[in-house]
């Protein structure tokens, strides 16, 4: 049906002009992350080409729902140009009423409330339907109802075509790297993943990046699907993709002088008005010594259409350059060969994937705690490796439960790295991170030695989106003044069920000492309040052209969206990096006075094991020929052993030495990669890796 007709737009200023308006089909809404699509026929439009001179204008619509948060609802042009109109709005309200969406409406629709009657500017452009395209086709209006119980009807919605249209955001060049993506046209689902084309455009630190640059940093294959659980229903987009080949095989690459490898993640940051939650906490993680996500920031550019600032990131997996730990293969299933390498992570729980624990937390004995297999998966996992790795988290448990768990020999200090674990709580706990302690939590174990049992390791750490504010949680989360226990979320009945161990580590006044020691050994040097704040200020200089972008692309500046935070969500950047400045130091003074034990004796607290000497071991010439030279740098003037073993455990030769710098001759070593392995008469360690390979 077409209706052509001389109006005055009383809602949006007195602007008189010719338009048209066309109407789409109608029907039922199906529930449970089902898309139900509604068609428009437009013909006859002229002029036919969309512009500022004349394109589309204004969508309007009626739906029935009973929970309006739940509907995501999408509008597609004839040439696939793809706009989120809204989605997540309206709490448990009911429908939206005579809804209309326009980009001179003074009032986004993030900031309405149910039924939303009258006009909103929407929560993505409508500019960028108007590029030029021939608006005469098929317009689909594509509604996601995404949780069961709730179903709804669209009885009516129309698309009007007019004068003085949006246009789209100009985007050509960035100070960034410019990611563009191409799925001609096919949908990106949640899996599986779809083929795509990926180019970047770099041109090295300081040089500005042209959209039409023909230089690429990268241009290649991949395969694409949606990632995340919550943030996969925000406007902007998460994904995780592939680097392959033309056959469709995995290929690594270096990405942005990031190490090579094929598992890549595109992150958001539409619930982080900063851009630094996840950026902070990676950069502060590694500043403690472990290894943390590498990410860079870019702007994306997918299927033609501007879809605002991402982090390209390494996803967590094992390899060399990522989680370094042992390779375990399906085939090994007995002695040192079984014991690592593994990544478990504490998540949401839903049947499958992982196994029960045999202890409640001890502060609430009344829920159930699953670890899930990380690496090896669990679809690859074999018996014997989930015995040994049950096994051990089960020893490790019966240990912190026991009346003597602060031995140092036989209690839990036995099976995990302390410094690891107080490191990944001081990094939840300065952000006061939501998920921190119960969701995307990670552990990882490497393979034994001969001479030493490797620990469980707290991290990588991942997801700080929710962390660092205030928000409408439990009480935990929502307080002012920067107080409040993360890792007591099992107080607020999580979504999935924290492990508790840190309940009963805190309880032990070594694991307290050490904890107070390296808090105030950060607060002293990278952690300070100056050195925190000249990092987001370097940040916000370098996004300041981007976010402007972004904001213009997604227009939720200013709303409150994604986590419900207790604060009014401020109307600049600027005046989110201060709040985000602010926020940080009232946590980390909450903190100063709040984190227990004491730093009396800090000097005298020893390394852990073995891998926190590593520092302290140097292993020259690599790759080696005739002869290593071990310069172990602590001031050890006692006896020491030294052992080369393969990857797996099996010893190559053993040497006893009395000197700190010393040679040992490898010809009769085969070529490939070993573990050096010193230890001091203190039972100290420390390991490294190095290559032989022999000149021929």
């Amino acid at each position: 049906m077409v209706k052509i007709f001389l109006i005055v737009i009383s809602l949006f200023g007195c602007i008189t002009g010719f338009s048209q308006t066309f109407t789409g089909t109608t029907g039922n809404i199906t529930d449970n992350q089902q898309y139900n699509y509604f068609y428009s026929t437009v013909t006859g439009i002229s002029p036919s080409q969309l512009n500022a001179a004349h394109g589309l204008v204004t969508i309007c619509l009626n739906i029935s729902h009973t929970y309006d948060s739940d509907l995501e609802v999408h509008l597609i042009s004839p040439d696939g140009t793809n706009i989120n109109l809204f989605s997540g709005i309206g709490g448990g309200d009911d429908n939206f009423t005579n809804t209309c969406l326009n980009q001179s409406a003074t009032q986004l629709i993030n900031s309405g409330s149910a039924p939303f009657t009258g006009t909103f500017k929407p929560q993505e452009t409508i500019g960028n339907m108007n590029n030029g395209q021939n608006g005469n086709g098929i317009w689909t209006l594509r509604i996601m109802d995404t949780y069961p119980q709730d179903a709804g009807i669209l009885y009516s919605w129309s698309l009007t075509f007019g004068n003085n249209a949006p246009v789209p955001i100009v985007f050509t060049r960035s100070n960034l790297p410019i990611v563009i993506i191409n799925t001609n046209g096919v949908e990106i689902p949640d899996e599986p993943k779809v083929n795509a084309t990926m180019k970047i455009i770099y041109n090295g630190p300081g040089i500005m990046n042209f959209v039409t640059d023909t230089i690429f940093h990268y241009a290649g294959n991949i395969g694409i699907e949606l990632r995340g659980a919550t943030s996969q229903w925000y406007p902007q987009k998460p994904y995780k993709f592939v680097t392959t080949d033309t056959a469709g095989i995995d290929q690594n690459v270096s990405i942005l002088s990031m190490p090579a490898e094929h598992e890549w993640c595109l992150l958001t940051n539409y619930n982080d008005k900063v851009f630094l939650r996840n950026m902070m906490a990676y950069r502060l993680f590694d500043k403690m010594g472990h290894y943390a996500t590498r990410a860079k920031y870019c702007e994306v550019i997918l299927n033609g259409s501007y879809q605002g600032i991402y982090l390209l990131a390494e996803s967590i997996k094992r390899d060399n350059n990522r989680v370094n730990i042992a390779k375990l293969d399906s085939t090994e299933s007995t002695g040192i060969n079984v014991t690592g390498g593994y990544i478990l992570k504490n998540d949401l729980w839903v049947g499958s994937g992982g196994w029960l624990l045999n202890y409640h937390p001890i502060d609430h004995t009344e829920l159930d705690v699953h670890l899930l297999y990380e690496y090896p998966k669990a679809e690859d996992i074999i018996p014997q490796q989930e015995t040994y790795i049950q096994t051990f988290i089960n020893e490790m448990e019966t240990a912190l439960y026991s009346s003597n768990f602060t031995d140092s020999v036989n209690g839990y200090r036995k099976y995990i790295s302390i410094n690891s674990f107080i490191d990944y709580f001081i990094i939840n706990e300065l952000s006061r991170n939501n998920d921190g302690f119960k969701k995307s939590v990670y552990y990882h174990k490497d393979i034994n030695t001969l001479t030493q049992i490797s620990k469980l390791k707290a991290g990588p750490i991942w997801d700080f989106d929710w962390g660092w504010k205030n928000i409408w949680d439990c009480v935990i989360f929502q307080a002012t003044d920067g107080s409040g226990w993360a890792h007591h979320i099992n107080d607020c009945g999580p979504d999935a069920n924290s492990n508790g161990w840190y309940i009963r580590m805190l309880q032990d006044t070594t694991f307290q000492n050490t904890l107070r020691c390296r808090w105030e050994n950060f607060r002293s040097s990278f952690m300070s309040n100056d050195s925190i704040f000249n990092y987001i200020d370097s940040v916000a200089t370098y996004l300041d052209t981007a976010q402007q972008r972004h904001y213009e692309k997604w227009g939720h500046l200013g709303v409150n969206t994604g986590t419900p935070e207790v604060e009014q969500d401020p109307p600049t950047f600027s005046a989110h990096i201060t709040q985000f400045k602010n926020w940080i130091a009232t946590r980390a003074s909450w903190l100063d006075a709040n984190i227990p034990g004491n730093a009396n004796n800090c000097n005298t607290i020893s390394k852990d094991e073995y891998y926190d000497n590593n520092a302290f071991l140097l292993i020259t010439p690599s790759p080696a020929d005739d002869f290593i030279k071990l310069s172990y740098l602590n001031d050890i003037t006692s006896d020491y052993s030294v052992d080369i073993t393969t990857l797996y455990g099996k010893s190559i030769g053993n040497w006893s030495l009395n000197q700190n710098t010393s040679y040992i001759s490898i010809k009769s070593v085969p070529n490939g990669m070993y573990f050096c392995v010193v230890k001091n008469k203190n039972q100290q360690v420390a390991i490294k890796k190095f290559v032989v390979i022999h000149n021929q």
